[in-house]
This record gives structure tokens, sequence and C-alpha cells, in this order.
């Protein structure tokens, strides 16, 4: 048994309407999907209490074919730091080209970046920003790797299992 493909990643956030807004005018993701949660399966499924608690859930559809999945909660909790050295996840990463030309476009868009692009020893290049929650977002250039990744990543997940990472699947 294996995965087929990435399908998605949920964050809960603090605005419904604003959360899709960002990320259609920044990212040009756009909305596909909403749905109203009964009060009765909030409490149950997601714990979450109150005289009438709701949940709007939407999916923002990245290019490509990964989904964003939201939440929006009420009554809310307040937000908690993610830190990278805790267990759990950390941010989400959009492939894209032309770094330099992206910090220059979310600078203008007021989006709170983290550093300018740097390269990484493996090649490819990167930086980190944060949507309006605080979530971290890394964009990431692989830049020729992109394609060979596409291609022949299966092919090298194969190979790298029966050789130098052979020591992680034992």
């Amino acid at each position: 048994m294996r995965a087929r493909s990435f399908s998605h990643v949920g964050i809960t956030v603090s605005d419904f309407n604003r959360c899709v807004k960002f990320y259609w005018e920044v990212f040009g993701c756009p909305l596909v999907g909403v749905a109203d949660t009964p009060p009765e399966r909030v409490r149950s499924f997601f714990g979450v209490q109150g005289e009438a608690p709701s949940c709007k859930i939407g999916w923002i559809r990245v290019p490509g074919g990964a989904v964003l999945e939201i939440f929006h909660f009420e009554p809310q909790q307040p937000p908690v730091e993610i830190r990278w050295n805790r267990v759990g996840l950390t941010h989400m990463s959009f492939n894209v080209r032309n770094l330099e030309k992206w910090y220059d476009y979310l600078q203008s868009k007021g989006v709170e970046c983290l550093s300018r692009p740097e390269r990484s020893p493996r090649g490819h290049s990167f930086f980190f920003c944060k949507d309006f929650d605080g979530n971290l977002i890394e964009l990431m250039d692989l830049g020729h790797m992109y394609y060979v990744l596409g291609w022949l990543g299966p092919l090298g997940g194969w190979i790298f299992r029966r050789g130098m990472y052979r020591k992680y699947y034992v």
C-alpha cells in the first residue's frame, strides 16, 4: 500500500473571508468549496463546546492540485506560537519561480517576510513569510530540480531506499 499523492493541509483561521481573500489575492488560489457544520457535529467531532458552536470549512485549491482546507470555529480559541523544535506541523510550502520577484511582490502586498531569499547547500532557494494569522509559508524555487523531481522522483526514491537512505527504512 502507498499514498497516491499529497491531498491537503488543514489550517484553522481567525477570519474565513479574510483568509479566502488573502490566498486568492496573494497566491492566486481560488475557493472551490464551502460547508457549514451543524452544531452537534462541531461538539461531538471537533470537541468545541458552547451554546451554538459553529465551524465553516472551506477548500482553497493551490495550482498543481493540492488544497488548503480552512476551518473557522466559533467560539474561537487564541492562537499558540508554533516552534520549530516542537513535534508537529511547522509550515506549508509553495513551489514558485523567481524568488526575488516574489519577495518584492509580497513586500508590496504588505505580507510579512521573515528574511530575504537565500540559497540552500543543496541548490534550491527559499524564504519564509507569514499569512495574516501568522502561519508560516515557505516559498521555494527548486530551479531545474523541480523537473528532475517530477520525472525522476519515483525512480530516485526507489534507488535511495536501497542505497544511501537504507538505514532509515530499517
